[in-house]
């Protein structure tokens, strides 16, 4: 389970000083991108009111930046080009995301980019197919259920963006890691997977355009690398944890 946490910093700087604000906070940016308690930051201003500033930094955790970074040498450094502003400070808080949160429709997921339901389902008969004639891979799913494909189907939907149809029929990640224990999958086995998946979206018409080629990839490249170590004899169980979500150009957070 993640502890990332999230600080605001609310300021009202005189539009007169606005330069010299940016300036500062350009230069401290420096040190947050060096410390390794931070994740990402923002400075966003207001539209309306050009005075009101929000700086948003996501941090590892509250005690990572608390005790973290500003225990290190880069706090006084940071500190030093902000000091000026410290009284111009409306509001210096952490918050927890919550469950609330999504994407909107200005951008399609995968999913809809993809063709949605049918079009997984289509890969995952094509892929099958393949897994079962292929002699480096058919030893593995040998005892296949028949719906094996259709679960996957929604496995692959959910993780692209479509409906979270997996997690509620199937048990969400937990499920699927689980049925890779003790499979003790080859790395050879692994890239045969990847190749035949490939060869699978060719098959069923997916899009061949590299931004979503690179994207789909991406994801099953990450997600047959877990499915190895959980295989093995030395993995063990992940926390609970919701599905991995995948979109244009991004993967979920390191861990570590």
């Amino acid at each position: 389970m993640t502890t990332e946490t999230v600080e605001y910093i609310r300021y009202r700087i005189p539009e007169d000083r606005s330069a010299e604000f940016l300036a500062a906070y350009t230069r401290a940016a420096g040190r947050l991108a060096e410390a390794p308690q931070c994740v990402d930051y923002e400075l966003a201003r207001c539209e309306e009111d050009f005075e009101h500033y929000v700086l948003r930094i996501t941090w590892t955790s509250t005690q990572d930046h608390m005790e973290g970074f500003r225990d290190s040498e880069l706090f006084p450094e940071f500190l030093a080009e902000i000091q000026p502003y410290v009284g111009h400070i409306e509001e210096m808080r952490h918050y927890k995301p919550t469950t609330v949160r999504g994407r909107g429709a200005s951008v399609p997921s995968l999913y809809a980019w993809a063709g949605g339901a049918e079009a997984f389902s289509r890969l995952t008969t094509a892929f099958y197919d393949r897994v079962l004639k292929d002699e480096l891979l058919a030893p593995l799913f040998a005892d296949l259920a028949p719906d094996h494909a259709e679960h996957v189907a929604l496995w692959l939907a959910e993780v692209f963006g479509g409906p979270p149809a997996y997690s509620v029929t199937q048990g969400g990640h937990g499920h699927m890691v689980a049925k890779h224990f003790a499979k003790n999958i080859t790395e050879p086995q692994r890239r045969r997977w990847v190749n035949l998946i490939q060869d699978a979206a060719d098959e069923a018409g997916l899009p061949t355009d590299a931004e979503f080629r690179s994207a789909f990839l991406a994801y099953i490249e990450w997600g047959t690398r877990l499915a190895l170590y959980f295989s093995g004899p030395e993995a063990k169980p992940p926390a609970e944890q919701p599905v991995p979500r995948w979109g244009w150009g991004v993967m979920p957070p390191y861990r570590g």
